[in-house]
């Protein structure tokens, strides 16, 4: 149990004085009752918590998916690019959001931003080898040959050494195309593993996170709460 204005103010909606100011104009009611003090405690999973007639999601984790455009940083704050924490509305950037896991500034797709450090920690710890898939397109044409070096494993010409990986070329008369599947998630490791095959990348994309798939509807630059049963499956690895 929690002080109400410690949950209201949690979400990033209003300050602890506004949540004051709002109970004592009648306007909180907290399972259909009007709220009477800021210091009542309520269970912010359970309680029905309303402002204004409008229900308030006072959950304690956000869990966001979101179709990152080229052109974003892949992080809470940059001092001297925009991050993709600009594309959410004023009261989430207040609330601790950070992503899941990094996308290059000019790589697309699918981004889980969650302010839940216990559930990304799973998702992007090594041991866990969550695997994520990629549409990438190159300069050159693919073939059986890059094929088989991924499914081997590859060390870099750097000495960084890459764990077996898939790649499925796709149908097309440019051969150009494919899905990439890793299990790990190294620094520009997709663009550092085709370069190494005189491949160089033109264009990535995310398109799944372990369990988790960018849904086609949304647009680039868009995002959406996960549904629950997208979090169940990731909680179980599902």
């Amino acid at each position: 149990m929690e002080r109400l204005d410690k949950v209201l103010s949690g979400t990033g909606r209003w300050s602890r004085r506004e949540v004051r100011e709002l109970v004592s104009a009648g306007r909180v009611t907290v399972d259909g009752a009007v709220a009477r003090r800021p210091e009542d405690k309520v269970d912010r999973e359970r309680a029905g918590i309303r402002v204004d007639g409008e229900p308030v999601d006072c959950a304690r984790y956000t869990y966001l998916m979101l179709h990152k455009p080229a052109g974003l940083v892949s992080a809470t704050e940059d001092p001297r690019e925009p991050t993709v924490l600009t594309l959410l509305p004023e009261h989430l950037r207040k609330i601790g959001l950070f992503p899941a896991g990094r996308l290059d500034k000019d790589t697309e797709g699918l981004l889980l931003l969650t302010n839940d450090g216990a559930l990304a920690h799973d998702l992007l710890s090594p041991k866990k080898h969550v695997d994520k898939t990629y549409f990438v397109r190159v300069d050159g044409r693919l073939g059986e040959e890059d094929r088989a070096a991924f499914a081997a494993g590859m060390i870099l010409t750097d000495g960084l050494a890459c764990l077996p990986a898939g790649l499925e070329v796709l149908d097309g008369p440019a051969g150009d195309e494919a899905i990439v599947t890793l299990r790990e998630g190294k620094y520009h490791q997709i663009k550092r593993m085709l370069a190494q095959r005189g491949k160089p990348v033109r264009y990535l994309k995310r398109l799944t996170m372990g369990p988790l798939s960018l849904d086609p509807a949304l647009e680039k630059g868009a995002w959406r709460p996960l549904t629950a049963e997208e979090l169940e499956r990731l909680r179980s690895g599902r």
